[in-house]
């Protein structure tokens, strides 16, 4: 097997400064890079930019530079965030770069020799915001895009055209038998439905711009931006001047895309019949997240709610930021992202949880043993139930990596740090030092918080390297921690005996807020409440924890969708008037809601509705109220 890997990034537009959900998708590909590394790979990570198009021209000619002037520009802007950000990239492709020409002109070359291009007249709507042509029976009230809602422009001329529609069989096989090859799996749903509906050829140059590499075919085009813009990812891999980098990155290695939901269709669906008609084996992972909203809110420069990556990571600093981007939301699907849960964050997971163990660990070792780690072993059952966990959260991991879920992978490390702080409480090593016969015993209980200190700053390193290093540090280890291999970690007792360990300095303050009016923060005395019921009223009213097995649309419904549910005894079925906020219902399939499990069933547009799901209702948006995982299913609210 080979041990080279390939993560990408898709390349961004450089018409507008990067923001949260730019930032979100490159963290995550830097993540795995890293972790990739810690497993022994040699990895190759990619970003950049799409800097050839039309609104790219337009975007220069409104600032009064050339197009080459303005991209050169912005993109010193992605180069700065992704240094502030910590971003481990080994490339940063340009599409304006020589060695992409070079490689885009032998794509093209292998497809029209293949009979996959041919002149046509393409006359329809065109979207300059999205960079791609939208048919009729798409187009919104007003001559809109469906997808950003901008104004669309008439579009005739002559134009050249790749053959999508005939891989569309060949596409919908490949992804049969590849079931890992888009993520999150439901996402491939989606994919096999829009080539379910008839693929239509894509229309690769434009005569109406020059700002492009030209089609040599005839002069006057310039190529499409996404056989452009998609070729990036083999420019990189040595695709046109480097075969034998070529082959050990793209067909001996793994590869794995990494994007947005918005642009999964062009990578799971056009990119993939470009490499199978010029040849080219396919990427083996296409993996879209979710979007962002603030607040609640979606973001828009209108409503002045756009996240600034720089000035959240001067606010909360870098390691936190990064970790709430990946713990916060499961892969795949939309997130919010709120001042009050970045600190609940930083206050919980990453001062109280990880932040007092290190600091205790450190304090207690220099206090009963001047610092300096010894082992005399004296074990229990205790150290024996340490050990099997420390093994299945190596496996978790490595499986929850595999399937691009990162938070997950985040709660089993945070499962680990919690069973830690336990361990603490129930060997009480301020008792063990008060008795000189329990000397082994305690240097054995104060040895493996330690190790177990040193074990996990391997395993957040991916996610906050800094953070990592500094308890490295403090532990007494001056190596760089981008040294370690998984390997080296596996197995307990690991970390040096002997070794002297380093001053405990706080890692993770916690951010205290303080109420803008004190006055307000204190109770209503006075307080009139509507509608009062008393306690016998709601004991009538049994709520349970659910969880969703099943969400799906109702046809003719608009408003409704039906759920089947576990009720901790048995499955019955919801019918909810809330398909308007969940346009996308399989990603509700296993969270945790709240559910009133003894109204009357009723029949909604043919449909038995057995209980009620419980939402709450901020600014006209209904949203479901999701559990906490580790709450068992079936639990009663009280």
């Amino acid at each position: 097997m080979s041990k080279k890997f390939y993560v990408s990034t898709p390349i961004y537009y450089p018409n507008a400064k990067p923001h949260v959900g730019t930032a979100y998708t490159t963290i995550i590909a830097d993540v795995t890079a890293r972790y990739m590394r810690l497993k022994g790979y040699e990895v190759k990570f990619s970003t950049g930019l799409d800097e050839h198009g039309q609104k790219i021209q337009e975007a220069a000619e409104k600032n009064n530079v050339t197009p080459q002037e303005w991209v050169d520009r912005m993109a010193e802007n992605f180069k700065a965030l992704w240094k502030k950000l910590n971003i481990s990239n080994t490339e940063f492709i340009r599409t304006t770069e020589e060695r992409h020409k070079i490689s885009v002109k032998k794509m093209i070359k292998r497809v029209y020799e293949n009979g996959d291009i041919y002149k046509g007249e393409y006359k329809g709507l065109y979207c300059v915001s999205d960079e791609t042509f939208v048919p009729d029976n798409s187009v919104l009230e007003g001559n809109k895009c469906p997808h950003c809602g901008k104004d669309l422009i008439e579009v005739k001329e002559n134009s050249y055209f790749f053959k999508l529609s005939k891989y569309q069989d060949r596409l919908l096989k490949y992804i049969e038998e590849n079931p890992d090859f888009i993520l999150p799996s439901y996402r491939k749903n989606e994919v096999v439905s829009f080539i379910n509906q008839g693929l239509q050829d894509l229309s690769i140059s434009r005569t109406t711009f020059n700002w492009g590499i030209p089609l040599e075919l005839e002069e006057g085009h310039v190529i499409y931006v996404w056989f452009d813009a998609l070729t990036n990812y083999i420019t990189v891999a040595g695709f046109g001047d480097d075969e034998k980098k070529f082959e050990d990155i793209w067909i001996d290695g793994k590869v794995m895309h990494l994007m947005g939901k918005d642009i999964l269709r062009f990578h799971a669906i056009i990119w993939p019949a470009m490499l199978m008609s010029a040849g080219i084996p396919l990427p083996d992972t296409v993996a879209a997240h979710g979007w962002w909203t603030v607040e609640g809110e979606k973001m828009s420069k209108s409503k002045g709610n756009v996240v600034d990556p720089l000035e959240e990571v001067e606010k909360y600093g870098l390691d936190p930021f990064r970790y709430y981007l990946m713990r916060e939301v499961t892969f795949g699907l939309d997130g919010d992202y709120s001042q009050k849960g970045m600190i609940q964050r930083i206050n919980a997971d990453l001062a109280n949880d990880l932040g007092n163990l290190l600091n205790r660990t450190i304090g207690m070792q220099k206090k009963y043993f001047d610092s300096a780690v010894v082992l005399e072993k004296e074990e229990t059952a205790l150290e024996e139930e340490i050990y099997a966990l420390w093994k299945t959260t190596v496996e978790d991991i490595d499986t929850y990596f595999e399937k691009v879920q990162f938070s997950e992978v985040l709660k089993a490390v945070w499962k680990f740090i919690s069973r830690m702080n336990k361990y603490i409480d129930e060997t009480a090593p301020w008792i063990l030092a008060k008795d000189p016969e329990n000397k082994s015993r305690l240097s054995t209980v104060m040895y493996n918080l330690v190790e177990s200190l040193y074990k996990i700053a391997v395993l957040i390193s991916p996610f906050m390297p800094e953070t990592a290093q500094k308890m490295w540090n403090q532990l007494g280890i001056n190596d760089s921690i981008e040294n370690i291999r998984l390997d080296d970690i596996k197995h307990w007792g690991v970390y040096p005996v002997n070794n002297i360990l380093g001053e405990a300095t706080p890692i993770f303050p916690r951010i205290e807020i303080e109420p803008e009016n004190k006055k307000e923060a204190l109770f209503n005395e006075n307080l009139e409440v509507e509608n009062p019921i008393g306690i016998e009223d709601f004991s009538k009213v049994q709520i349970k924890v659910v969880e969703i097995l099943a969400a799906d649309k109702i046809e003719g419904a608009d408003k409704l969708l039906k759920f089947i549910i576990n009720t901790g005894t048995e499955k019955r079925q919801i019918v909810s008037g809330i398909a308007k906020y969940y346009p996308e219902p399989e990603e509700l399939i296993g969270k945790k809601v709240l559910a009133v499990t003894n109204l009357a069933p009723v029949t909604l547009r043919g449909e038995l509705s057995q209980g009620m799901l419980l939402t709450t209702e901020e600014k006209k948006r209904l949203k479901l109220i999701v559990i906490d995982e580790q709450v068992k299913v079936g639990s009663d609210i009280k």
